[in-house]
């Protein structure tokens, strides 16, 4: 009972944060099916704004697919080279390593924004402007300096005997990766790949600069042309209702992958 009252406090403040973190997904998903002025769904209650959202221009499912094929696409690219990155970081010594780790990630530090219009002509020259594949490009490009320090010390946290017994029982370096390190290292390669997806199915900057073709436009830059009515008019339930699409799969797989997500970022602090 003491113990029980003793954690009270924990309860109370964790309840509160997911009241207000949760408040304006709920307040969204209640105004898109709400009646506004202006929109689809004026008064009462219904799916108006859905439909709207649904057949505006190429379609939603259209939209729906892009940003599936560029998230599928910088997971993909992500993953594959934050683990070889990684494991090279951790496993291997090498003259400059530490030197370019650090500069690795100071990409991190270059404003997002700053390189896009000279990556925009980067993509022009290699014929890849306009394109979905362009865009994964860019965004996993982005991605990768967050993605191979979290893989670095997935890797360090994993005792050094289990590759060595890989090594003992005749694998080489590729089969005690494949065999050893990488059920090892899952919560960490989940990490980064959720963390690749989101960032991929939310962006709106990338699309905005690289994509001129609107039926090559993923869902959050469909919704914000979708925003904008005639005679400078916004539609906020339709807008309302793309919130709530693009929210949905971010919320579900948060859900479904939590407790890989948080031991892959538990992994460095228990190193050792």
């Amino acid at each position: 009972m003491s113990r029980a009252l003793g954690r009270t406090p924990y309860f109370v403040v964790a309840g509160g944060l997911a009241v207000i973190f949760l408040f304006p997904l709920l307040w969204n998903a209640w105004a898109s099916v709400s009646g506004q002025p202006g929109t689809a769904q004026e008064s009462g209650h219904g799916l108006g704004n859905y439909r709207t959202l649904l057949h505006y221009d190429a379609g939603l499912w259209r939209y729906l697919l892009n940003s599936t094929v560029v998230s599928a696409l910088t997971v993909a690219l992500t993953l594959g080279v934050s683990l070889l990155g990684g494991y090279a970081f951790a496993r291997f010594d090498f003259p400059g390593k530490n030197l370019l780790f650090l500069l690795t990630l100071a990409i991190l530090m270059v404003p997002y924004a700053t390189l896009l219009i000279p990556l925009y002509v980067l993509l022009g020259r290699l014929h890849l402007q306009n394109s979905l594949v362009g865009l994964s490009l860019v965004l996993a490009m982005f991605q990768l300096p967050f993605a191979t320090f979290m893989m670095r010390i997935s890797f360090e946290a994993v005792p050094r005997e289990l590759e060595e017994s890989a090594f003992v029982d005749g694998c080489g370096t590729a089969g005690a990766l494949r065999r050893v390190l990488l059920p090892a290292v899952r919560p960490g390669l989940i990490t980064v790949g959720l963390f690749a997806f989101l960032a991929a199915w939310n962006d709106f900057i990338a699309p905005l600069i690289l994509i001129s073709d609107s039926e090559k436009a993923p869902l959050p830059l469909a919704v914000a042309n979708l925003r904008q009515q005639s005679m400078g008019a916004v539609d906020y339930g339709a807008t309302e209702a793309g919130v709530v699409v693009l929210a949905v799969p971010c919320l579900l797989l948060f859900l479904l992958l939590q407790r890989h997500y948080m031991r892959g970022f538990m992994s460095g602090a228990l190193k050792g």
